[in-house]
């Protein structure tokens, strides 16, 4: 097992535990992320992130297989992650392809790949159906998320993000 493996075994291992303290701790501190629903975020977006999902994730599971190492730095994965959307209570299961690049050690780069369609549907019913693959219905769903994130992130300003 590489160095790589371990870290993203502990990864994959700590989100299933939903700990995002241990999965943060495998990504290095100017971390970049990015992914169909949160874009691009970066540094403490992307910690704080892992940190809200876990905390308000509701009937959860996640299974990951398939790591492949493509040359020194990139490493993916397959994951298969369900859970209860909160706002819809609607279940979703979400196939998602995971990349990472790995520097000194930690996860530099991390971004997931996955149908924002999809996602859609299973989330909101007919209208995410109808609408996830609308640019405009996506950028508003990326909006809404990024809005979230942000309110989490001031609220949790004791908890050391500023």
């Amino acid at each position: 097992m590489t160095n790589r493996d371990e870290v993203i075994n502990n990864f994959y291992t700590s989100f299933q535990k939903l700990d995002y303290k241990g999965m943060n701790s495998c990504y290095n501190e100017n971390i970049v992320f990015f992914d169909p629903i949160f874009g691009f975020l970066q540094g403490i977006e992307v910690t704080a992130m892992w940190e809200m999902l876990c905390k308000n994730a509701k009937e959860f599971s996640l299974s990951y297989k398939n790591i492949q190492h493509l040359d020194e730095e990139y490493s993916t994965c397959d994951l298969e992650v369900r859970f209860t959307f909160t706002k819809t209570d609607k279940k979703i299961i979400n196939r998602i392809k995971a990349n990472m690049r790995f520097k000194n050690g930690k996860i530099a780069e991390h971004s997931d790949a996955f149908s924002l369609h999809k996602w859609s549907s299973n989330a909101l019913g007919f209208m995410g159906w109808l609408l996830g693959w609308n640019r405009y219905f996506q950028q508003k769903v990326q909006n809404g998320a990024r809005k979230e994130l942000m309110v989490f992130i001031e609220r949790s300003a004791v908890g050391g993000y500023q």
